[in-house]
């Protein structure tokens, strides 16, 4: 099974081809590493920004 899933997402993504950068000053980064990255940070706020389900219920039983 996961080998299916590797041919099928190495068929969407060209792999043969020369990686493209980023470049801001000093600072070197390929866009699929800066994709990854970008994801990383949008899901560490979000698990800061959103509540538990049970820690709000918490809240409204103690009032």
């Amino acid at each position: 099974m996961l080998e299916i899933f590797g041919f099928l997402l190495g068929a969407l993504v060209n792999l043969k081809g020369t990686a493209h950068y980023f470049e801001w000053g000093v600072i070197q980064i390929s866009y699929a590493n800066l994709v990854v990255i970008i994801i990383m940070v949008v899901i560490f706020i979000l698990a800061l920004a959103i509540p538990f389900p049970q820690h709000r219920a918490r809240r409204s039983n103690e009032n």
